[in-house]
């Protein structure tokens, strides 16, 4: 940590660690933004010769067959590779709140066949779009299946395959990069042919996707064995386990592991196996039954013409607002003619029972929609019976949090692991240090939904905030079902620094005219007024100011505070030139700010601005 790879990339925290190497969290510090960066690792420094000349080409290989899919929805994006210390790292897209498909059966229990069939629809795809260009991927596996929140705040409904790092173009007889007395591959998800030493083809690849497939909907490998040998020889030799829990998914499964690799199905005849699990086919004929033209239908289903009007509870609800179903999936009823008074005051009936069956629905929906508190990706938790505080006892609030409080966060660990403590901070840097403030309240129409939804909505709505903010993470508060009530039925979205505290208000909280306590605070496009080195005011740009933040860079590990000041001007104007933001470099010039906040936890992070070389003030002749 600390490290600054390529003179650009400084590394925060390491995500994971593979085969290959380690995949950290990295500030890009010419572009402002949080990147992956695949780190290739030697575990014996003195390794040497053909076996670490081919790993050092296959860095180079996953690099050039990912950048080759880049911009393929279901594809982790590659941005470049480079050199340092005379090894490659591969420069990838940052998937924020991402989970791997191994990590979340592990701590969420194996998933819906259904669920199951629409992230096999989405490997496949990105499988396919390879296999088009010639490559195959050869580790198709649950930790290489990333599932992440989507814009419309499904929790995991982004689904990405990565690591293309024992990839090859056969047909171009492309070097495999590997020696011939080492079987690539995961043991356990290697195709038979490929155990056995045959030529990776695209069915080898859907033979590992459904060993993924079979492991995320029954929470086990289908040749998992107690050691590697043993599950290599269980996929050449044995029939996977039978599966319990695959439902409609099982059919598709068998034909996905048939060990004859020409029994397989294609990946067009899988897509479509797939996409019946998906939607299936009498939620399709339903569909298709409300599309029949009214033209096409018997005499006797054509109502008699002018129908009288459906009687007010009968009506549907107006545009824009919802029944009393919707909030929950099912949508308003279809509104048909009445052909003669007995069969509307059936129809009555039938709405009578209909509105008690949702009702009961709901209310056990409510009753039964048992949550925690919950951070990104925590496991489940249990729900009491009876009242309680709004977020549970473990977070340790009596009441429900409000947009603006300022709450101090004790974590009895690492940071962002585990659940913290919570307390507030009337005073949001009065006499206390705030650890972070509530920026935004997400309502949920169920306990149930704000655990389902509310981290993702939180990372969404807290999204514009953060990426103007240098060191900052999102954290959603879900109340639990005894507090959801208490809790106002919302989620609480709350921005943190992210390895120390933020010092004061954040945002919009935050007044004109206020002396910044700390550079934490401090926010791309801020106008300052400096009436002295020691002292910034956030103003409006509205009225004359002496500099406007543009950006972020941080200095290295061994820089200390004291020789900070000395060093931040100068990495501003070469990580964070003005010229790049429309400044004109001969009236222009780069300035910066420091706060020892950032020297004690270590992040040593600057806060670049742009100011007049002649020291006047800026109103009106930025770009």
């Amino acid at each position: 940590m600390g490290r600054v790879v390529a003179g650009r990339y400084v590394l925060l925290n390491r995500l994971g660690s593979g085969g290959m190497g380690h995949v950290w969290l990295a500030h890009d510090q010419r572009l402002a933004c949080e990147v992956a960066l695949k780190e290739i690792v030697f575990r014996d420094p003195a390794e040497a010769g053909p076996e670490r000349e081919s790993r050092v080409a296959r860095a180079r290989a996953e690099a050039r067959h990912a950048a080759g899919l880049r911009g393929h929805p279901h594809v982790v994006t590659v941005h470049d590779v480079l050199e340092h210390d005379g090894l490659p790292w591969i420069v990838m897209e940052y998937v924020a709140g991402a989970v791997d498909l191994r990590d979340l059966v592990r701590t969420r229990g194996p998933l819906a066949p259904a669920e199951c069939a629409r992230i096999g629809l989405a490997v496949l795809d990105a499988l396919t779009a390879g296999h088009e260009r010639g490559v195959l991927h050869r580790d198709v596996k649950p930790a290489n299946i990333l599932l992440a929140p989507d814009r419309g705040g499904a929790p995991y409904g982004r689904v990405l395959l990565t690591d293309y790092g024992i990839s090859v173009q056969p047909d171009t007889g492309e070097p495999r990069y590997t020696l011939a007395s080492v079987l690539v591959g995961t043991a356990g998800y290697l195709a038979p042919e490929r155990a056995t030493g045959g030529t990776p083809t695209p069915a080898a690849d859907l033979f590992s996707l459904g060993c993924t497939l079979y492991h995320a909907v029954e929470g086990v490998g289908p040749f998992e064995r107690e050691s590697h040998l043993a599950e290599i020889t269980a996929v050449v030799m044995e029939e996977p386990r039978p599966a319990l829990r695959a439902g409609a998914l099982g059919p598709v499964l068998r034909s996905l592991l048939a060990k004859d690799p020409g029994q397989r199905p294609t990946a067009a005849e899988a897509e479509a196996a797939l996409s019946r699990i998906v939607t299936p086919q009498a939620q399709a004929d339903a569909y298709a039954r409300t599309q029949t033209d009214l033209g096409s239908q018997p005499p006797w289903g054509v109502p008699p013409p002018p129908p009288p009007p459906p009687p007010p509870p009968d009506r549907p609800a107006p545009r824009g607002s919802r029944g009393p179903g919707e909030a929950y999936g099912f949508g308003p009823p279809p509104v048909v003619p009445d052909p003669a008074p007995p069969v509307r005051r059936r129809r009555r009936e039938r709405s009578r029972v209909l509105r008690a069956v949702l009702a009961g629905v709901l209310g056990a929906v409510l009753a039964l929609g048992g949550v925690w508190y919950a951070v990104a990706h925590l496991p489940e938790g249990g729900g009491g019976g009876g009242s309680g505080p709004p977020y549970g006892g473990g977070v340790g609030l009596s009441k429900a949090l409000r947009e603006g409080d300022c709450v101090l966060a004790d974590w009895s660990g690492e940071r962002f692991r585990g659940v913290p403590r919570l307390s507030l901070d009337p005073g949001c840097g009065g006499r206390a240090v705030p650890d972070g403030q509530v920026m935004a309240l997400v309502e949920a129409a169920s306990a149930d939904e704000a655990r389902r939804l509310g981290p993702a909505r939180c990372e969404e709505r807290t999204r514009e905030l953060r990426d103007r903010l240098a060191d900052v993470r999102a954290l959603a508060v879900v109340p639990t079902e005894d507090g959801f009530r208490a809790a106002g039925r919302s989620t609480a979205c709350l921005v943190l620094g992210a390895n120390g505290p933020v010092y004061g208000p954040l945002g919009p909280h935050r007044a004109l005219g206020s002396a910044f306590a700390d550079t934490a605070t401090m926010q791309k496009r801020d106008c300052l007024e400096v009436p002295s080195n020691r002292v910034a005011r956030l103003v409006s740009c509205d009225v004359p100011h002496d500099e406007v933040v543009l950006g972020f860079t941080r200095l290295a590990a061994d820089v200390p505070f004291g020789r900070a000041h000395a060093q931040s001007d100068p990495a501003c104007g070469r990580e964070v030139p003005p010229g790049d933001f429309g400044f004109d470099p001969s009236v222009y010039t780069a300035g910066s700010w420091t706060s020892e906040g950032h020297w004690k936890n270590g992040t040593h992070f600057v806060v670049c601005t742009v100011r007049k070389q002649n020291g006047g003030t800026m109103e009106g002749d930025g770009p």
